[in-house]
């Protein structure tokens, strides 16, 4: 086959462009090691190859070394360079993140949802982008959650650039293996160029990703080399192809040199033994020479090349006298702004029926479900068979099908990472990590990709999703099924979270959560399920109707007093179980206590709580969570702060005992968590202080 001119030149330009940046950076690098950056040097032929056959419609994840395949989507050295001196247009990021970390969202691109810096974590966003046009095309979607003014005339796909470094990431067999299991639209472009930083292959990898992925049945790998372009094209397009038409995973493996530093804080001669070697291997000339075997004469071919390094040095030139970002430009998109404001609907319609706060949830679900087909659940033994281990999910999978609801493997980052994905093709991803205990493999994709997409994005890729954590102690669960997390959920920014003592909260929070652009944690206490722990019966409601909705940050004043001059009085701040402590601790000291329902930890109503202890004069706050380092306490430290001159005793906290874990046996238990008997104790020490 011979290769097409048109195609030839423009992969030259391509190539010549990014070596003249590379070049450059290296000629004015006291004035670019400000701040961090890597090249694709060496690399350039398989990005081009790759990024010239890409559509608007296709999805792709780009790795932090692959500057050459941005510019073969349509991006000008300019863009780049704003990153890379992290200027205020920079239009992935707005000068917040590394250079060659891309997120686009433009018409006539491809779209490049955020991730981090890609050592792995990308994968599972990625696949989530494959799952969620197979699941849009199953669905007979395409219309209602794509864009009209794409063209999709061919199917789109998903392109996941990879390191071959990373592939040792146990992240990547999730990814992997999903991929595998449900035949997803996916490339998996895995650069080897034989180092990681300075381990080497030898040291760090027991196998290439091509030989890897053959353990991936389902996942077909072919391995080219990809510093030669004309091969890299051609093998491309036929797995292009074949993903387009038979939708299924593929992994192509492309052996390349590093011409280049790591990045520029890590200089190749300070541990590289191999430079001559990797020099031979330059895609450089062998695409300049594939030019001239095509009949383009050495004049036109140096005339390209000249042409790239002019535009090249224009623009870096434009992108030095470039604006910084503004002090006040650090506080944009963090979150985007959602449409439930104020609570609505009927809270206890009186033709309803009182239930258990687990149908709560799953009424809520099946009503969102019925009204959205973009809404989907998925996690561990939610589907059909089971219906959840708590039947939270119960008839769901038989009323909307098993494409909708449906068991992922025991896989918490993919769980919590696919979001990202499924969220970025326009789908509403409700998802659940089995026992908070579970959540601790998925933190990194809740903290890296989840909390992180919309403000690194510059507000172009929210997340909007929802995260379901059965939490805390209940029935001798044991050290594995009881723990409370929410203090190292709330110490992550860029997610909302739940945290409800009754059924018509969490129906009320799920609804907002469903219409929030943002990602939500709600943490559902498993004792208060179906209020069989003594002294929660008021975690049954009445059903609220399907169009209640209760906004994020409202606090419920669940008992409210008068100021009293002749009494102490006492504000007790709580959420989840502990409101049901603080309530019959107070039983026949009514008068003197204000108990307020947090019903949310972020946002935090801290107006209803300050105002609340500068009438009381005291408080405690009540937790499940062992009270050291906890949430609890530093919202205790924020109320004594802001409260301090009117408190008549220390703000005080009551929480578990500070021990590693939550012990099998029921005496040592119960001795471990706070109970009504310990809050009224606590209680009666703060009102005679």
């Amino acid at each position: 086959m011979t290769m097409n001119k048109d195609i030839l030149k423009k992969a030259f330009l391509k190539l010549c462009t990014a070596k003249a940046m590379a070049e450059l950076y290296e000629a004015n690098f006291k004035q670019v090691s400000k701040y961090v950056h890597a090249t694709s040097r060496g690399h350039e032929a398989i990005q081009i190859a790759l990024g010239m056959q890409l559509l608007p419609q296709d999805y792709a994840f780009p790795y932090y070394r692959d500057d050459a395949m941005l510019l073969s989507f349509g991006l000008e050295p300019y863009d780049l360079m704003l990153q890379l001196l992290a200027k205020k247009e920079d239009p992935f990021s707005g000068g917040r993140t590394y250079y060659s970390h891309p997120s686009l969202k433009d018409d006539d691109k491809p779209k490049i949802p955020h991730q981090s810096s890609a050592t792995g974590m990308q994968t599972i966003p990625a696949t989530g982008v494959a799952m969620g046009m197979q699941y849009i095309e199953k669905q007979g979607l395409e219309n209602s959650v794509t864009s009209s003014a794409v063209e999709m005339s061919l199917k789109p796909i998903t392109v996941c650039s990879l390191g071959d470094a990373s592939v040792t990431e146990g992240e990547i067999a999730e990814a992997f293996q999903m991929a595998a299991l449900k035949q997803m639209p996916i490339l998996y472009l895995v650069q080897d160029n034989g180092w990681d930083i300075s381990a080497n292959e030898a040291e760090t990898r027991a196998q290439n990703a091509f030989e890897y992925a053959q353990g991936f049945n389902g996942l077909e790998a072919i391995s080219i080399d990809g510093a030669n372009f004309t091969e890299s094209y051609e093998a491309v397009e036929k797995v292009i192809e074949t993903i387009r038409t038979e939708r299924r995973p593929f992994l192509v493996h492309a052996k390349v040199p590093l011409l280049n530093h790591h990045t520029s804080g890590v200089r190749m001669e300070w541990y590289r033994d191999d430079l001559e070697e990797a020099r031979s291997r330059d895609p450089y000339p062998v695409l300049k020479q594939q030019l001239l075997d095509a009949g383009f004469s050495e004049k036109e071919v140096n005339s390209i090349e000249n042409s790239a390094k002019e535009t090249v040095q224009l623009d870096f030139e434009k992108a030095l006298k470039a604006e910084d970002p503004a002090p006040e430009d650090l506080f944009t998109y963090d979150f985007l702004p959602t449409p439930v404001i104020e609570e609505k609907g009927e809270r206890s319609p009186k033709d309803s029926e009182k239930v258990v706060m687990v149908d709560c949830a799953l009424f809520a679900i099946e009503e969102l479900m019925k009204k959205h087909k973009e809404c989907l659940l998925y996690g561990q033994d939610v589907g059909g068979r089971l219906g959840g281990v708590f039947r939270e999910a119960a008839t769901l999978a038989q009323k909307f099908g098993d494409d909708r609801v449906f068991n992922t493997p025991i896989q918490e980052a993919f769980i919590v990472g696919s979001t990202v994905g499924m969220s970025a093709v326009g789908l509403k991803p409700i998802v659940e990590v089995q026992f908070a205990d579970y959540i601790w493999p998925g933190l990194n994709q809740l903290f890296t990709e989840v909390s992180r997409s919309c403000y690194l994005s510059n507000g172009k890729w929210p997340v909007s999703m929802i995260l379901r954590v059965p939490i805390g102690a209940y029935g001798s669960g044991g050290p594995y099924h009881s723990s409370s997390v929410e203090s190292v959920i709330t110490n992550i920014r860029g997610i909302k979270i739940a945290y409800p003592s009754n059924g018509a909260d969490l129906k009320g929070l799920m609804k907002a959560a469903y219409y929030d652009p943002n990602p939500v944690v709600i943490l559902e206490h498993k004792g208060l399920y179906w209020s069989k722990v003594p002294g929660t019966q008021g975690a049954t409601s009445v059903e609220p109707s399907e169009d209640y909705i209760l906004p994020f940050g409202k606090a419920w004043l669940l008992q409210e007093i008068w100021k009293q001059e002749d009494v102490e009085t006492l504000t007790i701040v709580t959420y989840g179980m502990g409101v049901h402590w603080a309530y019959n601790a107070t039983k026949g000291i009514r008068g003197q206590v204000e108990i307020i329902d947090l019903r949310t930890l972020f946002p935090l109503d801290e107006d209803t709580i300050m105002k609340s202890v500068k009438k009381t004069g005291k408080c405690l706050v009540v937790t499940e969570e062992p009270s050291n380092n906890s949430f609890a306490r530093a919202l205790a430290g924020k109320i004594q702060e802001e409260c301090f001159k009117y408190l008549d005793a220390p703000v005080m906290t009551i929480g578990s005992e500070n021990v590693p874990a939550i012990p099998l046996n029921s005496i040592l238990e119960q001795t471990m968590i706070p109970s009504t008997e310990k809050v009224k104790n606590k209680i009666d020490e703060l009102l005679n202080y």
